[in-house]
This record gives C-alpha cells, sequence and structure tokens, in this order.
C-alpha cells in the first residue's frame, strides 16, 4: 500500500472516530439536561404531592399496558386458551407419567450391556424431614438397581434427625446408601465434593436434598448411555408446591446440548449425571462460584464431553419453597456474580477476550453476551428488489442514516421493475441516470452501492446467488428490501456471532409493523406443512418468551433470509441457496446445510428490524403462490425427511407443532 493510501485510511478512521465522539458527546448533554430537568421537577413541593395521585395513574397504566403487551383482548384470551392447554397437558406429567406396576417390573428386569454404577451425590444440612424422606424415597424407588447415594451431611445439632433418617434408609437399602457426618458445614461445593470422596461409581449424578427423582429417570439414563454412548445427561424438570409434584408450577422442557444457550442461561440445571471420566481433578464444584456453582460445573464438563444427551421428559421435580432457589433467586444474592464469573472462566478457556456480560431482562442469571469483533471486515448487504421504491426507500435510508458500522457495500439486485418511479430512485443512488437492462452493472460514485441487473423469472434463491457474485465483502448479509433497521448497531451484533469458527448463519429478531415478532428463530418441522416455521410468532415485542427465550442469543436449527448473515467462504462453500426452492425454504436448507458442516445456527434478539412482510410478491396463502409453495415444501420433506423426523434438537418433543407459542402437545 502506497503512502498516500496509508494517509487516506488514517484520515477515514480519525474522521470517522471524530463523527463517534460527536454523537457521544450530543448524547452526554441531552442527558445530562434531561437530569436536570428531571431533578427540577422532583424536588417541586406539587410534585411531592401529587405521588399518591400519580401512583394511582401508573397502576392504571401498567393494566392497560399489560393488556396492550398480550396483544389487546384478543391476546388476553389467547393467554387464557394458552393456560387452559397447559393444564390440561400438566395431567400428562408428574405421578400420571410414572410407570405402572407392568412397565415397572420390565424396567426392573432390563439387562443392558453396560449395568453402569450412578454414584448420586446429595449435599446435606438443616433439611425438612419431610423433604428429605420424600427425597430418599424416590431414589429407592428407582427401577434401575445399579445407583449408590452418597450423602454427606454439615447439618447442625438443632437437626440431628437428618442422620438418624439417612442411617435408617442406609439399613434398608442393602448397602447402597452411604452416609456421613461432616465436622463442618462447607456449604453446597464443599458438602458435594465430599460426597464425591464417597462414590465409587462410573456414573455421577447430583440430586438436591429437598427435590424428586422420576422413578424411570436412572433406567432411562443407563438406556441412553447404551444406545448412544452418552457421557452427559439432562432432562426436562419442573418446579412444584405443597410437597405434592402434581401441583406444578414453571415445567422447563428443554432443547438438546446448545453452547450459546448454556453460555447465557443455565438451561440444562437438573437432573445432570455424567462419566466420571469428564472430571478435570477431584473437584467437582468449586467454592470460588458458590451460588452458581453447577453452572460452572456443567460448563466445564460440557466442553469435555463427547456425547451430550438430553433425555426429552420431564423427570425431575425441583421443590419451591421458602429460601428455595426455585422460588427466588434472592434467597442466594451472590448466585448473580458467581455466575457471570463461572461464564467469564469458561469464555477465556474457549479463546474469547474483552467480552462484556450483563444481565438481562428477564432475569439477573440470564446473560448478554457482547463479544468482541476482531477488524473491520467489510460486510456485502444482498438486497433483492422489483419495483417497490418506498419500501427499498425506507430500506436503505435506514441503513444507511442509522448504522454504526460502516464497512459495507449494498448491492441491490433488480429483477423485472417496469415503473418509472424505482428507475428514478435507483438513478438518484447512483448518482446518474439508471439506463436499466442496458447497464447490467453499475455503482454508485461513492462505490458504496451496486446495482445488478437479474433477468429471467423471479427465483429468490438465483436473485441473492448472482448478486452474491458481485461482492466484494468478507461476509454476506442476505436482506429484504421491506425490512428497516431498529437497532443502530445491528450489524455489529450479527457480525460478532458471524466471525466465530463455529457459527454458520446468524439472524435478528424481526417485527411487523404492529411490533409483534415476524421471525425470533425458525424451527423446523412446525406448522401445517410440517416443514419449518417462526418461534414466538406474533407475540408483543416486549415479551420475554418461553423461559426468557426471547431475551438472550441462542442456537436455533435455522433463520430467515430476511436478514441472515453469514461468511462469504461458507455461503460458497455450500453452494449458496438452493435454486430449486424458488420462493420458499430456500433458507431454512440453506441453514441446514450449514448444520449439516458441524455449524452453529444462531438468533440474536439485541439486532431489530422491522419487515413489513411479503409486500414485494404478496402472500402465498391462494391460487398459484399456494401450490407453488406445496410443491416446495414436499421438495424440503423430502430432502430432509431423516432430520425432520428426528425433530429439531432446538425445540422439544412435547412441544405442539401446530402452535409457535411452545404450547404443549396434548395427548
Amino acid at each position: 500500500m502506497k503512502e498516500t493510501d496509508y494517509r487516506e485510511a488514517y484520515e477515514r478512521e480519525h474522521l470517522k472516530c471524530a463523527e463517534l465522539a460527536g454523537r457521544i458527546a450530543d448524547l452526554e448533554a441531552k442527558s445530562e439536561e434531561l437530569e436536570w430537568k428531571l431533578n427540577r421537577i422532583k424536588n417541586n413541593p406539587l410534585w411531592k404531592l401529587s405521588r399518591p395521585a400519580r401512583s394511582g395513574m401508573h397502576w392504571v397504566i401498567r393494566q392497560r399496558d399489560r393488556l396492550s403487551n398480550c396483544g389487546g383482548p384478543r391476546g388476553v384470551l389467547h393467554k387464557i386458551s394458552y393456560k387452559k392447554r397447559e393444564r390440561e397437558a400438566m395431567k400428562q406429567f408428574g405421578t400420571a407419567s410414572f410407570p405402572t406396576e407392568e412397565q415397572a417390573a420390565l424396567e426392573r428386569a432390563a439387562v443392558f450391556p453396560r449395568m453402569v454404577k450412578i454414584s448420586i451425590l446429595v449435599p446435606l444440612w438443616n433439611n425438612d424431614r419431610e423433604f428429605q424422606a420424600q427425597m430418599l424415597d424416590s431414589v429407592m424407588n428407582q427401577t434401575y438397581s445399579n445407583w449408590e447415594l452418597c450423602l454427606a451431611d454439615g447439618s447442625d445439632e438443632a437437626h440431628g434427625y437428618m442422620g438418624e433418617i439417612c442411617r435408617e434408609y442406609a439399613e434398608r437399602s442393602g448397602g447402597r446408601i452411604r452416609y456421613r457426618h461432616l465436622d463442618k458445614n462447607d456449604g453446597i461445593a464443599g458438602n458435594t465434593n465430599a460426597c464425591l470422596q464417597m462414590s465409587t461409581g462410573e456414573y455421577i449424578g447430583l440430586l438436591d436434598q429437598d427435590d424428586i427423582l422420576h422413578p424411570s429417570v436412572l433406567y432411562e439414563y443407563v438406556k441412553a448411555i447404551n444406545e448412544q454412548g452418552a457421557d452427559y445427561l439432562y432432562c426436562d424438570e419442573t418446579t412444584f408446591k405443597s410437597g405434592n409434584i402434581d401441583h406444578m408450577l414453571t415445567m422447563h422442557f428443554k432443547p438438546d446440548y446448545a453452547p450459546d444457550n448454556l453460555r447465557a442461561n443455565n438451561y440444562i440445571c437438573h437432573f445432570s449425571v455424567f462419566a466420571r471420566t469428564l472430571l478435570d481433578g477431584d473437584e467437582l464444584f468449586r467454592k470460588k462460584f458458590d451460588g452458581s456453582q453447577d453452572h460452572d460445573m456443567i460448563l466445564r464438563l460440557t466442553e469435555n464431553a463427547e456425547k451430550i444427551v438430553h433425555v426429552p421428559r420431564l423427570m425431575y421435580y425441583w421443590r419451591s419453597h421458602a429460601g428455595s432457589t426455585a422460588s427466588n433467586i434472592e434467597a442466594k444474592p451472590y448466585a448473580i456474580e458467581a455466575a457471570k464469573g463461572a461464564v467469564s472462566e469458561h469464555l477465556r478457556k474457549a479463546g474469547y477476550e474483552h467480552f462484556r456480560i450483563e444481565s438481562t431482562r428477564a432475569f439477573e442469571t440470564i446473560f448478554r453476551i457482547r463479544y468482541q469483533i476482531i477488524g473491520t471486515p467489510k460486510i456485502s448487504i444482498i438486497i433483492p428488489n422489483r419495483n417497490h421504491a418506498e419500501d427499498l426507500r425506507r430500506c436503505v435510508t435506514s441503513i444507511l442514516e442509522k448504522s454504526t458500522y460502516d464497512n459495507y457495500e449494498i448491492i441491490i439486485v433488480e429483477n423485472n421493475s417496469d415503473s418509472g418511479e424505482i428507475r428514478e430512485y435507483y438513478g438518484s443512488l447512483l448518482g446518474q441516470a439508471y439506463q436499466g437492462a442496458d447497464s447490467p452493472v453499475c455503482r454508485s460514485r461513492d462505490g458504496k452501492i451496486l446495482l445488478v441487473t437479474y433477468r429471467g423469472e423471479f427465483n429468490y434463491s438465483a436473485v441473492n446467488n448472482l448478486g452474491v457474485k458481485y461482492a466484494s465483502g468478507e461476509y454476506v448479509l442476505l436482506l429484504n428490501n421491506d425490512t428497516e433497521v431498529i437497532t443502530v448497531n445491528w450489524m455489529e451484533e450479527l457480525l460478532m456471532y458471524a466471525q466465530r469458527e463455529d457459527v454458520g448463519a446468524v439472524g435478528a429478531k424481526l417485527y411487523y409493523g404492529d411490533k409483534t415478532i415476524q421471525h425470533a428463530g425458525v424451527v423446523i418441522g412446525l406448522g401445517a406443512h410440517r416443514t419449518a416455521g417462526h418461534s414466538h410468532y406474533k407475540q408483543h415485542r416486549q415479551n420475554l418468551g418461553y423461559m426468557g427465550r426471547l431475551c438472550y442469543a441462542q442456537n436455533v436449527s435455522a433463520v430467515t433470509g430476511a436478514c441472515l448473515l453469514v461468511k462469504k467462504s461458507l455461503y460458497d462453500a455450500v453452494g449458496g441457496l438452493e435454486e430449486e426452492f424458488a420462493i420458499s425454504l430456500n433458507d431454512v436448507d440453506f441453514c441446514l446445510k450449514l448444520r449439516d458442516r458441524g455449524l452453529l445456527n444462531v438468533f440474536t434478539p439485541f439486532a431489530e428490524l422491522f419487515h413489513y412482510e411479503s409486500v414485494s410478491r404478496g402472500p402465498d396463502d391462494n391460487g398459484e403462490r399456494a401450490e407453488r409453495y406445496n410443491r416446495e415444501s414436499r421438495k424440503f420433506r423430502e430432502k430432509w425427511k431423516k432430520v425432520l423426523e428426528k425433530g429439531d434438537p432446538y425445540y422439544n418433543l412435547n412441544f405442539s407443532l401446530d402452535r409457535s407459542d411452545f404450547s404443549l402437545q396434548v395427548k
């Protein structure tokens, strides 16, 4: 590079920094002015006297907002209907899911090639007498018999009955229950490590002292160990109250192993069972992460695991009572910082630096992780377009005016437009008269915008593939012309994931004009055609999502091509979008091809755009378009038959495929 080129590059960067500094200074000045005005209002005697009236008014506003967040009266009816379905579905779980005497006998008689011994570790401390007995009964009632229960008791003298109960059960267990009273209570981490020292099993399981196991859980786990070679296992779980597992509060049906989910949220939690060989020493829990010792352990052990298996059955019952973590995170206020520390150490070990971890609005221990962006790689934004000048103008203007990332180019792929209005707009973008098809490739004077002409019948895949051929960026961003940027750092939020070596496609959170969700990740097999559908569809923008899933970046099977970022090298490696899917499912097919290469696809809720969906081509629900969609759906089901049969690993087999709101199947 010549010295003049270096000087020009430096001047551009200097100008960029100056502009950003100016924006920050303006915002700081506005913030100070608003704070001064707010303090003046708060110190006004009339403001103080009107507090009761304001409280009443705010209560009314909150009720109105809750109604609005549900989607109005129709949304309230939807929520009532949802709750009714969930209550009906709950009847399938709890004691109703326990094996019959006949089934239990078959499970007890089962002989596996590997009848592994599972050591269940339970740290004890001042437990309630009834809770203790129920926990012990749930282990004694397991249909799989090759287990041992290791109990390390740090209880004080006032809870001496703990030892009495444990010794009584130990006598009845035929030597399978091992009990030790500790000289002092060493907390959850220390007491659990004491349990580990007592254990002799090939596999280790972790059970809290006041919780309950499903009678068949060990049987199902050993079955998975034999059939799938599992070395780390977990299941679905529920919280319950009133000492009755049929009084369920929150049922958590989990995805299969998803590393980005796990970094943001300890969704695995209970009931973890793992091969002893995964331990990297004689310490299971680390005291420096007390309060979030399980999250730290799960992060460390899943890193070492070769086969992580999720058993999609509700088989762990987490008791909710005063003082329990299931009841209130405030019972352990240090858990939040401990969880951040555990995730930080995990990320550093994985090679990440200069990241930030923040609590989200969903929950204090559900995190937003901001990764460092390496360099300023160029992003090529591909926008197919036919007519619709106003939609394209809104889209392009929002990119140019709102985006804080500036190393990008916009490639508009023109497809058979016939309106004078769009020709005029193309001319304004290029800074010269648009000559139509006579000029198949035109670039704007500043080089920021490229106009490429696609000749032939509309084929979304072919149009995008043509645009990518002209892309000079290291990354390709597929974007519909009916979108509008909301989040100013939307490209950075996508890029921080797309730059990772283990990531394929990254998608954004998209809204309709009424601020309901259009896209928050794609679930394969969802919908009437059993091809693919969008989760949380039509939920309100402020909705937290199922178990907080609208509040953190996570792994999904696919993301929509309406806003999809991917390395150009990966786009080319998988052959781009399949042109046999001319209109629909090409983006899902593309993401599954990436998944087949062992890559993760990521949805992030922190890159937000409006998507006014399909204004360029209309709906697909009638006539020729409907038949075309049916044809492409058949092709998709044939191509991905085995994948669809297995189900979406980031969803759950217990969820209905007829709804997008995580409703349970009612059997």
